[in-house]
């Protein structure tokens, strides 16, 4: 059985089987900490029975005007508990949070473009690929960066889904509203 709750600082300890895959954006521990002071109803954890945590989501809110959204920072699941629906259902959490708290036109995710798992993922949660950002992930070496999707869902404050219609044109991490 899975339960949900607020990330608490002592997870940052327990965590280690969650982040650690070539896929999931591992950030410093002030990264964290600042998300869980400003944002800390949009940072949830499932854990199991035992106490392990099964994953976790991490977001925000943020933007001006129709550009008001819930942000995705972060959506990872243990690999033991990957195909379970976890993450739809943190994904949900965090889609509520933008829509009933902070009355948002849609939330939005990066992801790397050669990640075509989770972009399929996000398809079927109702994301659509709103514009490739150019560069937006870089690596260990000078040259070594990699294109973004960046995806978008619109929710209902957003009747006409003005906000998720993708651009012709990639864009620069420079050129990002936010």
């Amino acid at each position: 059985m899975t339960s949900y709750r607020r990330f608490e600082m002592n997870d940052l300890f327990k965590f280690n089987s969650v982040n650690l895959d070539k896929l999931t954006e591992t950030y410093n521990m002030g990264f964290y900490c600042h998300y869980m002071a400003t944002w800390p109803e949009y940072f949830v954890t499932a854990e199991s029975r035992d106490g392990s945590i099964q994953g976790y989501v991490m977001g925000k809110a943020e933007g001006q005007d129709k550009l008001w959204h819930g942000h995705v920072t972060a959506v990872t699941v243990a690999p033991m508990y990957r195909r379970l629906g976890l993450a739809k259902s943190l994904m949900n959490y965090l889609e509520n949070i933008s829509q009933d708290v902070y009355n948002c036109y849609f939330v939005d995710l990066f992801v790397r473009a050669s990640n075509s798992l989770a972009i399929g993922m996000y398809t079927k949660f109702g994301y659509v690929k709103y514009r490739r950002v150019l560069g937006y992930y870089c690596g260990n070496m000078e040259d070594d960066y990699e294109d973004a999707w960046d995806m978008r869902k619109a929710l209902p404050r957003d009747a006409y889904k003005e906000t998720v219609v993708p651009l012709k044109h990639p864009i620069r991490p420079e050129d990002l509203e936010w």
